[in-house]
C-alpha cells in the first residue's frame, strides 16, 4: 500500500481553509539521528537546485578555484541582478571564455526588477540572466581547469558529470537510482530527501579548507550571491546565524545549521509558496529559536506568506495545524 504525504500547509482565506499542500520531512539532530519525520521522505526525489552545493563540491574536487562569492554564485540559484551577470562573465572570463558557451536556456530573471531592465535595455532574456548561469559557468570552468573538452559539458557521460554523480554518492551516502535532465540542461539525480539532508550536513561539519566546507562557508557568507537581494533563501540565512538553505523547483528545501542538525522539505504538487513555512516549521522544530543571534522577528515574518482579497491582507499560506510539534 502507498503511503499518502501529510497535510502541510494550509491556504486559509477570509477564515476558510480553500487549498492544501501535502509533503514530506525529515529532521536530523546534530548525531545525525531522525529527530522528525512526516511522510516518506526516504522516497527518491529529483533534489532539483538543492543539488547544486553538492555540484560545487564536485567542481572543487576537480580543480575549480574561484573567489567567495563567485563560488556562492555557482552552489546557487541567482535571481539575475546585474552583479549576478558580473559574476557569471567573470567566471567565464578568468576560463577564457564567453557567453556563447553557455548551454543553460535563455530566460528571463527571477527579480521582477531585473526582468524589467532586461526587457527595456537588452531587448528580452538571455543566458546568463538565467538563474543557473553561475553554475554552468563555473561548470565549463572546471573543464578547463580539467583540461576537459566544453564541448557537451552537460552531456551525462562527459567527464565532470561522472564526477558529479560520484560527490553525489559521497555527500548522500546513496547511489542514484535514476538520472534526468534538469531545467537548465544539466544532468540530475535521484537520491532520498533524507539523502539531501545528510548531505547538507556533511557540507557544514566538514573541516575547514575542505571543498565541502568552502562551499557551505561562502554561501553562508553570500547569501545574496546564492539567490538574490529580495530572496526567502537571503532572508533566511541572515535571520538565522550559521545556517545553510538551498531550494530547489518543484518545492523542495534543504538546509544544515553549523551544529550539524539538517533538514529536508518536499512538497508533493511542486507547490514554491509552500516551502519556506513548512522550513521554518522545521527549523523551530529542530530548536532553532535557541540559536544565539538569531532574528526572531524575521523568523516570524517568513513562517507565513500573505493572501490577499484586492489590496488587504486576508488570510495567509502557513502550517496546518498540529503537524508540527
Amino acid at each position: 500500500m502507498v503511503e499518502i504525504n501529510p497535510v502541510l500547509v494550509e491556504v486559509e482565506r477570509s477564515g476558510f481553509v480553500e487549498s492544501w499542500h501535502r509533503g514530506s520531512v525529515a529532521g536530523l539532530d546534530e548525531g545525525g539521528a531522525m529527530a522528525l519525520r512526516l511522510g516518506v521522505p526516504d522516497e527518491p526525489i529529483f533534489p532539483r537546485s538543492a543539488v547544486k552545493p553538492m555540484q560545487a563540491v564536485a567542481m572543487l574536487r576537480c580543480g575549480l578555484d574561484l573567489a567567495d562569492q563567485e563560488l556562492a554564485l555557482a552552489a546557487g540559484s541567482h535571481s539575475g541582478e546585474d552583479f549576478h551577470v558580473e559574476g557569471a562573465e567573470k567566471i567565464l572570463s578568468g576560463a577564457g571564455l564567453t557567453a556563447d558557451a553557455l548551454r543553460c536556456p535563455p530566460q528571463w530573471p527571477l527579480d521582477s526588477s531585473a526582468a524589467l531592465d532586461a526587457a527595456r535595455d537588452e531587448g528580452g532574456r538571455s543566458r546568463l540572466r538565467m538563474n543557473c548561469s553561475g553554475k554552468h559557468a563555473a561548470m565549463l570552468a572546471t573543464c578547463v581547469a580539467a583540461g576537459w573538452t566544453t564541448e557537451g559539458y552537460t552531456d551525462l557521460d562527459h567527464p565532470l558529470q561522472g564526477a558529479v554523480r560520484t560527490a553525489v554518492e559521497d555527500l548522500t551516502g546513496e547511489e542514484p537510482v535514476a538520472a534526468g535532465v534538469d531545467g537548465c540542461g544539466a544532468p540530475l539525480f535521484a537520491v532520498s530527501a533524507t539523502g539531501v539532508a545528510r548531505a547538507f550536513r556533511a557540507l557544514v561539519l566538514a573541516p575547514p579548507g575542505t571543498p565541502e566546507r568552502r562551499v557551505a562557508d561562502a554561501m553562508r557568507a553570500h547569501p545574496q550571491w546564492t539567490s538574490g537581494t529580495r530572496r526567502e533563501e537571503r532572508r533566511l540565512m541572515e535571520a538565522v546565524p550559521g545556517l545553510l538553505v538551498k531550494c530547489g523547483a518543484e518545492g523542495v528545501d534543504a538546509f544544515a545549521l553549523g551544529d550539524g542538525r539538517a533538514g529536508i522539505v518536499k512538497i508533493d504538487d511542486g507547490a514554491m509558496r509552500a516551502r519556506t513555512p513548512v522550513t521554518v516549521a522545521l527549523l523551530r522544530a529542530l530548536g532553532v529559536d535557541g540559536v544565539p543571534g538569531i532574528d526572531a522577528d524575521a523568523l516570524e515574518e517568513l513562517a507565513t506568506v500573505p493572501v490577499y482579497g484586492g489590496e488587504r491582507r486576508v488570510g495567509a499560506i502557513r502550517p496546518a495545524p498540529g503537524v508540527f510539534p
